[in-house]
């Protein structure tokens, strides 16, 4: 492509517009001029050819003499020539110059003609009056055409221009956006590789601080006082506190470098449920709270998953509800029939159904406000922020129950309890074509009251 063919919102037709008209060709399209010559051969039968300073024909038919194409090509790039012109034959031309702007940028021929009384045998006779007002009439035409044209012209060469300033200036920000996404990464990584050498350090002399304790609450060092047991007690009251603490950043840590692998097999959530809840009992018995199972009346699927995790899933949420239940208060799990997240994409019907277990973890606590229940699953997040919270805690819990329950293609959602409390209901997705399984702990002919006491 040579420089007089730039396209159209190029760097050097834009030039041409702040410099002064563009080319003819740039202006006016070719079936504008097209159309010129046609209407003026057919309302005064004589050929009209358009030509643009750099010599192109954009109109007409073919000009096959020399001498007034060479005029013609003068005239459109502004140097002296005559505006009248004789054929080979005698017969006669009328040479416009286009003009906008000031400067010629085009040339008219309009011929060939006789006037009356020339020796030109099957020429139109025009009358020089009517050739005077057809050029006229022509000039306004061609001024109107440029000025509409020029103008869609300019509209169009400054959109593209501002397109093109406005793609400029976004692939800047998307290379900064890349560059402080990167950054994040690597922050992201540090954070994570911090964590995870932080907490394991801290296991480190957090163990010989558990172990010593246990040797004194023994009295392996000899005999302690009441008082002297009290506190040995609480040191190691806190010493499993802050373990639990050091566990839950190295398991945040594993789910977020990829690194926490789940293996999946056919599990009876019952007996994940009844094993949760014998190990929270005393804690929830030294707090006042009553923590049950529902009796679970009928068979269910195995659970695809992994019988540790989610026993980690349930066990953070039966834990977080006897924390924020008040004494006196209740603690129920119970298990039932639920829908498939897979399914739940709008196109169930057409979709093979797959069976699910939902477990819900009901609690007569202060319960979650609403605009919050979306935001507990995120790490390092607390209803209660304040300095003087009742609760203690990482606020890691619920989101390392959000990733495990993710990872066994599971859902979790929040309920309210009513009249007060909250709801956790966790849906975990049924073993393909599995025969049902009883309760863990029951028989075909076992009776709901022979269950123990803490699972009725």
């Amino acid at each position: 492509m040579t420089d007089d063919d730039a396209p159209i919102g190029s760097d050097r037709a834009v030039a041409e517009i702040g410099m002064g008209p563009p080319r003819l060709e740039k202006i006016v399209g070719p079936n504008a001029f097209g159309d010129t010559a046609a209407s003026v051969l057919d309302l005064f039968g004589v050929e009209l050819r358009v030509f643009s300073a750099s010599g192109a024909q954009l109109a007409g038919d073919k000009l096959e003499d020399v001498t007034v194409l060479g005029a013609a090509e003068a005239v459109a790039r502004g140097l002296p020539a005559s505006n009248d012109q004789r054929g080979a034959n005698n017969e006669r031309y009328r040479l416009l110059t286009i003009e906008y702007d000031g400067r010629a940028v085009g040339s008219l021929v309009i011929g060939p003609y006789a006037l009356p009384g020339d020796v030109a045998a099957g020429m139109r006779i025009m009358q020089a009056r009517n050739m005077d007002a057809l050029c006229r009439h022509l000039s306004r035409v061609l001024d109107l055409v440029m000025f509409s044209g020029h103008k869609a012209l300019l509209t169009s060469t400054m959109h593209l221009a501002s397109m093109r300033e406005s793609y400029r200036e976004l692939q800047e920000k998307n290379e900064k956006l890349n560059l402080a996404y990167a950054r994040l990464q690597e922050l992201d990584r540090l954070k994570s590789n911090f964590i995870a050498t932080v907490s394991h350090e801290l296991r480190t002399p957090l163990t010989s601080i558990m172990g010593y304790s246990e040797m004194l609450a023994e009295g392996i060092a000899g005999p302690l006082n009441d008082e002297q047991a009290d506190f040995v007690a609480t040191i190691r009251t806190k010493s499993d506190q802050l373990l639990g603490l050091i566990v839950s950043l190295l398991d945040m840590s594993k789910l977020e470098s990829g690194t926490f692998f789940v293996k999946p097999e056919a599990i009876d959530i019952y007996s994940v449920l009844t094993d949760v809840v014998s190990t929270l009992t005393p804690t929830a018995a030294k707090k006042g709270v009553l923590l049950l199972v529902e009796r679970v009346p009928k068979r269910f699927n195995p659970v695809r998953g992994d019988a540790d995790r989610l026993r980690q899933v349930f066990l953070n949420l039966t834990e977080n509800a006897v924390k924020f239940t008040s004494p006196g208060g209740r603690v129920t799990l119970s298990v039932a029939d639920g829908i498939d997240p897979r399914n739940d994409d709008g196109l169930s019907i057409l979709a093979p159904l797959h069976r699910a277990v939902e477990v819900r973890v009901s609690d007569t606590g202060v319960g979650i406000p609403r605009a919050e229940r979306d935001r507990v699953f995120a790490p390092f997040y607390q209803v209660d922020q304040s300095s003087t919270r009742e609760q203690g805690g990482t606020g890691l819990g619920l989101a390392i129950v959000k990733r495990l329950v993710d990872a066994h293609n599971g859902a979790i959602r929040i309920e309210d309890n009513h009249p007060r409390g909250t709801v956790f209901v966790v849906t975990l997705p049924c073993v393909a074509d599995a025969e049902s399984v009883p309760p863990a702990g029951t028989s075909d002919q076992m009776d709901g009251d022979e269950l123990p006491p803490i699972f009725q």
